[in-house]
């Protein structure tokens, strides 16, 4: 029941720092356990990281962590990706989703999707 819209995406350099946002809408937000997950031609999907519904609760992939920051603002219906020294290996499209728990998360397990934005790092 929530509509998802991502934004931040662009074309940045090797080292570079770009921050994703996501705005919802329709069911309530902080129902919902947030998740990012990436998609590159020719690559697997990838879940990169989640957040909890109060926010006290984070997970990261291992080729983000220390890397990547997701935060959430309940008030403003956004979740955030903080992406800092980012690596060609990080271009894809990015998308938010929304769902349960990070354990149906983790399988894909979710109900709504964004449309995506792109991330594309250059050397």
């Amino acid at each position: 029941q929530v509509q998802l819209v991502e934004s931040g995406g662009g074309l940045v350099q090797a080292g570079g720092s770009l921050r994703l946002s996501c705005v919802a809408s329709g069911r309530r937000f902080s129902d919902y356990y947030m998740s990012w997950v990436r998609q590159a031609p020719g690559k697997e999907r990838e879940y990169v990281a989640g957040i909890s519904w109060s926010g006290g609760s984070t997970y990261y992939a291992d080729s983000v962590r220390g890397r990547f920051t997701i935060s959430r603002d309940n008030a403003k219906n956004t979740v955030y990706l903080q992406m800092n020294t980012l690596k060609r290996e990080d271009t894809a499209v990015y998308y938010c989703a929304a769902g349960a728990t990070l354990g149906a998360a983790l399988k894909y397990e979710l109900d709504s999707w964004g449309q995506g934005t792109q991330v594309t790092v250059s050397s």
